[in-house]
């Protein structure tokens, strides 16, 4: 089915299948029938980090961070207006690598803030440092899914 994608709920990590030409109709979830779409950062620890980036048919964009990173906490609501920019033609997720560890060292995450976008499971581009709103969409669009 091409003209279907699997889209993991932020809420109840259910994977939903939404036809493409429905995913900016505000979809909810089959199962927790809440927004699929919310226009915010999903927060992803070690248990649900694979099901969003491997289940999921829409680039996920992930923000390794730390609270006590400076460039993070300047970044972050760049990050949170991409959000709200870019969805539903990316999930964008962050990971704080203070809590999760395993993750950081599983992706070899050595500074921070490290952007990484995963297409079907796998790391297709990585960018260090911080940026700006422009800079990150320009990064971004050649992995954005078209609508």
């Amino acid at each position: 089915m091409s003209d279907s994608l699997h889209v993991v709920c932020p809420h109840c990590a259910a994977v939903n299948r939404i036809p493409a030409a429905r995913l900016g109709d505000a979809p909810g979830c089959g199962q927790c029938k809440r927004p699929l779409f919310t226009g915010e950062p999903l927060a992803l620890g070690q248990a649900d980090f694979d099901r969003h980036i491997a289940r999921s048919d829409l680039p996920v964009v992930v923000d390794f961070w730390a609270p006590w990173c400076g460039p993070c906490r300047t970044m972050a609501p760049t990050f949170h207006q991409a959000a709200i920019e870019l969805e539903p033609q990316a999930r964008l997720v962050k990971v704080d690598t203070e809590a999760e560890q395993q993750l950081a060292a599983r992706f070899n995450i050595r500074s921070i803030p490290t952007l990484a976008v995963f297409v079907q499971g796998r790391e297709v581009a990585r960018h260090s440092g911080a940026v700006d709103l422009a800079t990150l969409k320009r990064w971004l669009q050649p992995h954005l899914r078209q609508p």
